[in-house]
């Protein structure tokens, strides 16, 4: 009798064992102190006639955090989504009217079904706001029309955000540039079952270099092969209409940007060789002006690897660098390039000097600055007023010239 009293207890207790356990949420109490409803951000167009809201969870749900994710370059990217995996998403819009004091806060109709959405950027005449959307296997692009409160959505989930800054306006807001998966992407490799083909080789040339400690770098050839395929990309322009047409073929796109008046694109590129000691942001990479019919007009800077840069914060490398659009003028790249090397310890009057680049970008370009310090930026005003600044991270110092 006494041994089957023990055989019961001991297969009660392996099948308790063995029960299948799901994650429990505490008491209503304890639920709502911690599941507090967060404020939503707000958008807010120049002219100060509507208001956007845009809401949020406070914290990832367990789907999320158990995505898979892999970390190549300096990048976190969900593989399965081609998507950035820290992303913050946000689950609702609404509107509100400002011109209409007895207006109030409406729901956005048409949003998809479990929104998650994210990269909202508003057309040139802020009309319309387009947005990426991730579902269970890819991002989409959607568009909100402000005045009508309503969204659509404008391609299929093949749009690639892994580089970021996924999608462009024309000026007209009639279409955008958007990144989509490349035609000419390979399967990823599976590192965890990959038999490696060779050795991970590292060669020190004797150079004295010193870099900061980064995350995320690329451990072996799988990691260089998977950062390709993921960051590859075609540049389509995609109308509100829904018509789509290649724009640009397949590379490793970086920042696309028009310039001021529409009539020009400053497209950066990815290039290899890679490397397993800096992020992607310091591989080599072009800077190239194109029309915005992709026509090619100028390569405006070519960058190599950027392995080996002089010690101290304030290093920077030596060609054109920060270069963007001037705003106030139709198409004017504005750029500095340091005058001490790019070498901190050098001592030298004056460390950057700034200069002006206009349409069609072949001509001389114009000096119109020195800096004591190293360049931080311009707000640009008109040709008569501009307010630059320069700053040095050892003494913490900031200078504004205007």
């Amino acid at each position: 009798m006494r041994f089957i009293a023990l055989f019961l207890l001991l297969f009660a207790i392996n099948s308790f064992a063995q029960e299948n356990l799901t994650y429990q949420k505490p008491s209503k109490e304890i639920l709502d102190l911690v599941d507090v409803p967060l404020a939503p951000s707000v958008f807010v167009d120049d002219k100060r006639e509507f208001m956007v809201f845009a809401y949020r969870d406070a914290y990832k749900t367990m789907a999320e955090l158990s995505q898979e994710e892999l970390r190549l370059g300096g990048l976190r990217i969900d593989p399965k989504t081609n998507i950035g995996s820290r992303v913050t998403y946000f689950n609702n819009l609404k509107i509100k009217n400002l011109n209409d004091k007895d207006s109030k806060i409406i729901q956005v109709r048409g949003l998809p079904e479990n929104p998650r959405l994210a990269n909202f950027n508003y057309s040139q005449d802020q009309k319309k706001m387009a947005m990426t959307h991730t579902i269970a296997n890819g991002v989409e692009v959607w568009v909100l029309d402000v005045a009508d409160a309503s969204v659509l959505k404008l391609t299929e989930a093949r749009v690639n955000a892994n580089m970021r800054d996924v999608f462009n306006w024309f000026e007209d807001g009639s279409a955008l540039l958007v990144k989509m998966i490349s035609g000419k992407r390979q399967n990823l490799i599976d590192a965890e079952k990959a038999v490696p083909a060779g050795p991970t080789v590292s060669i020190s040339e004797g150079k004295k270099a010193q870099n900061r400690t980064y995350q995320d770098l690329f451990k072996n050839p799988n990691d260089e092969h998977n950062f390709e395929q993921l960051a590859l990309s075609e540049i389509y322009k995609i109308s509100l209409d829904g018509k789509k047409e290649k724009w640009l073929g397949s590379a490793m796109y970086g920042d696309i940007n028009f310039s001021p008046d529409g009539n020009y694109v400053l497209v950066n590129t990815v290039e290899r060789p890679f490397s397993y000691l800096v992020p992607y942001y310091r591989f080599p990479s072009k800077l190239i002006v194109y029309t915005k019919d992709a026509q090619m007009v100028e390569t405006i800077v070519e960058v190599p690897l950027i392995e080996n840069l002089p010690k101290g914060f304030m290093a920077a490398r030596q060609g054109r660098r920060n270069i963007s659009w001037r705003n106030d003028k139709p198409a004017t790249l504005v750029y500095a390039e340091a005058l001490d090397g790019g070498d901190p310890e050098n001592k030298v009057e004056y460390r950057d000097e700034v200069f002006l680049l206009e349409a069609p970008f072949n001509g001389a370009p114009k000096s119109i600055l020195k800096t004591v310090n190293r360049f931080g930026g311009v707000e640009w005003g008109n040709d008569k007023v501009a307010i630059a600044g320069d700053y040095w991270w050892n003494t913490r110092n900031q200078d504004i010239d205007i």
